[in-house]
């Protein structure tokens, strides 16, 4: 049984982790919280997941705080974990690195171009880790970068539809075409855990099959919730949004589409579950 060492372990992706893959994997945790790295024993350890991070703060954080956390931490842990015989270190990075909402679809060798100083900061982080990696000596860094990641217990924006579309029968967002990848936790846990199993270095792309429209998404949410919705289109309810809500309508309005192609091809990966199974098992507490 392989031992995993992962940060972040009582996040929501480290939860759902340990509690599909506690009968696979011999599952330790470090917390840069409540502990010193310079405390940290590695040895023995085989693979470092390493998910703890500062992330994408709707009221700003400085970019002191981001590289601190973000880049110091990692390449501390990082440089630990090669000094003491780990084999593997998988990050968990995101589609900011990229940059923002765009129509065009993102790949896995798209240039990067970080617009905040969160993406900046994951950039950084993942070019330093590369340049520690080293197949010879038998050090594999993983980089796997996410969009929105949903399911039980999920946060921010998804959450806050989820909470409008229990609570309100009209909403103004009908027709709404754009095109938004996402990634079930259940398709990310199992990406991961296949870049474990085959021991693939490199950077990988995580996503369900099929992106899906704002309108789109509520209507999969009320339908699993058994809520009656009624999504409309409001004229001018867009341009005055973009004026004053320009962030909340980027996430509305725009499209954020990934193919990942060449990680379901380099892995041999088929996602375990589809976007409206992903959404049902997001909500099957609720909906209990």
């Amino acid at each position: 049984m392989e031992k995993l060492l992962i940060t972040g372990l009582n996040g929501f992706i480290g939860s759902y982790f340990k509690n599909k893959y506690k009968n696979k994997y011999d599952i330790k945790s470090f917390s840069f919280l409540n502990n010193d790295i310079n405390t940290l024993n590695c040895n023995n350890i085989d693979v470092v997941f390493h998910l703890s991070a500062l992330v994408h703060q709707m009221g700003g954080a400085s970019r002191e705080e981001y590289e601190r956390v973000n880049v110091t931490q990692t390449l501390d842990l990082a440089q630990k974990a090669k000094e003491s015989g780990v084999k593997h270190f998988v990050f968990m990075s995101t589609v900011k690195v990229y940059g923002e909402e765009t129509d065009s679809k993102y790949i896995e060798n798209s240039i990067c171009n970080p617009e905040d100083e969160y993406g900046k900061s994951k950039l950084k982080a993942e070019q330093e880790l590369l340049g520690l990696s080293d197949e010879g000596l038998g050090f594999r860094v993983s980089i796997v970068r996410t969009p929105i990641v949903y399911g039980h217990g999920v946060k921010a924006n998804i959450k806050s539809l989820v909470e409008l579309t229990s609570k309100i029968p009209i909403l103004p967002f009908g027709k709404i075409e754009n095109k938004r990848s996402m990634v079930y936790i259940g398709n990310l846990c199992h990406l991961v855990d296949e870049v474990i199993k085959q021991e693939k270095s490199g950077i990988f792309l995580a996503s369900d099959d099929e992106p899906l429209s704002t309108t789109r998404l509520i209507e999969l949410i009320a339908k699993n919730l058994d809520k009656k919705v009624y999504l409309i289109k409001i004229p001018f309810f867009q341009s005055l949004l973009k004026l004053l809500k320009p962030s909340f309508h980027k996430r509305l309005y725009g499209s954020l589409e990934i193919d990942n192609t060449i990680t379901k091809e380099k892995l041999n990966l088929k996602n375990p579950y589809s976007v409206e199974e992903g959404i049902s098992l997001m909500l099957k507490d609720i909906r209990d």
